[in-house]
């Protein structure tokens, strides 16, 4: 099993002119993504790089003044950004309600495949980048200084980061780097790539049963019936000050509140990332190696807007859940572990002791869930991660899809 993960390193720039040379590159990539992009779209989505190459890669070239290997660059990463978005499309379909019911009184909803053709415009590249090829574009010097092309010739640049000769001990596999100017500084993305052996059920320690919320980010209830909470609340606080914020700024509506706008966006995404990354490696740490960690599958789960004031809808269901399960998934790679997803269909609604599906045994208003059959009570989170981890139990027992059914013992008095 191939890891994946990205380096982010602060470039110190050896003399000032470089970041002139760094502009004018930067540019001409945007702009040849863009033409790229529309020759795409104007083209029944042709994704085959080979194809688009031989087709326009002398007319890019003249037009954008690129070099060799920076064209080739650019056609691949379009075609990559086309391919990001014809996996999103395809892993949410459009959905619409029926307006029928099953047989337990369920709304029916019918699912319609998206795909590229859903796009009414070309996919289009805002934000100026270069992407570097390893050894060609970008290397590392004896000195470890680092050499990059540029459309005006190389420059050298001293790299800032924490860590990063971890990578550098021969296990990991450098290549594409993508060169990024946040506001004064300048980042250098490298793609690293280590082989692990591939996680097999059979070496599982623990079994952790994850529920992700919004009164509490995480709550995880483990093999020894022990739970822990990771409280949101202050979460949800910070981000209703970010809200308030914006909606001074575009009352105001001036230009500077616009730009205040975009920081304040920006400062709000990467506190939230950094939230995550945090969350997801106290979790690895606590547990360590061979450790299941059992998520629910919230694709096309959606949180009751319904039953939230509007004027506090935002802060209260919205959060970056995908993004914790990325960062969960390779963090736990690293260290020999796995991440897998089961079903959240009944896990806030069954009694873990009896089994009972009931969701008038869930109060929201209280966070309460109690069983009118067996009568057993507890935290309505505690009683979600139970859930998901006895799928995972069942998981690991050889169920390839566990999940919850309805049946008329569980519903029936």
């Amino acid at each position: 099993m191939e890891q994946t993960v990205t380096i982010k390193i602060k470039l110190k720039l050896k003399n000032p002119s470089d970041a002139d040379k760094l502009v004018h590159t930067m540019e001409m990539f945007r702009q040849a993504s863009n033409y790229i992009s529309q020759y795409i779209f104007d083209h029944d989505f042709l994704l085959n790089q080979n194809k688009i190459q031989k087709a326009i890669y002398h007319e890019i070239r003249d037009k954008f003044n690129l070099k060799s290997q920076f064209a080739i660059s650019v056609i691949r990463g379009t075609v990559a950004r086309y391919k990001t978005v014809q996996t999103q499309l395809e892993q949410k379909p459009f959905r619409y309600n029926t307006g029928e019911k099953d047989q337990f009184g369920d709304e029916i909803w019918k699912k319609i495949p998206r795909d590229l053709s859903w796009l009414w415009k070309p996919v289009f590249f805002k934000r100026p980048q270069a992407d570097l090829q390893r050894n060609r574009d970008w290397s590392i010097l004896k000195d470890g200084t680092l050499s990059l092309n540029t459309l005006d010739g190389r420059i050298k640049a001293t790299s800032i980061c924490h860590g990063f000769d971890q990578y550098l001990d021969g296990t990991w596999k450098l290549g594409l780097a993508k060169i990024l100017h946040v506001g004064n500084k300048w980042m250098l993305h490298i793609s690293a790539t280590k082989e692990f052996l591939n996680y097999q059920k059979e070496q599982s320690q623990h079994v952790v049963g994850v529920d992700r919320g919004l009164r509490f980010l995480a709550t995880v209830y483990d093999e020894k019936g022990k739970t822990v909470f990771f409280d949101g609340q202050k979460i949800v606080r910070k981000r209703r000050k970010f809200k308030q914020l914006r909606t001074q700024l575009q009352l105001k509506g001036t230009k500077s509140a616009k730009r205040r706008l975009k920081k304040i966006g920006q400062r709000e995404n990467r506190w939230m990332t950094d939230i995550n990354h945090r969350l997801s490696k106290t979790l690895v740490d606590r547990y360590g190696a061979n450790t299941l960690f059992v998520l629910e599958n919230l694709v096309n789960v959606r949180f009751a807007t319904e039953k939230v004031a509007k004027d506090r809808r935002y802060e209260q269901v919205s959060w970056a859940f995908y993004q914790l399960e990325q960062f969960l998934t390779y963090k736990a790679h690293l260290v020999g572990s796995e991440v897998v997803d089961v079903s959240a269909r009944y896990t806030s609604q069954r009694c873990p002791k009896c089994g009972r599906i009931n969701k008038d045994n869930r109060n929201h208003h209280l966070h309460l869930y109690q069983c009118d059959r067996c009568g057993y009570k507890s935290n309505d989170d505690r009683i979600g991660a139970i859930n998901i981890q006895l799928l995972g139990t069942q998981y690991v027992s050889g169920v390839p899809r566990p999940a919850f059914k309805k049946s008329k013992k569980t519903t029936d008095e």
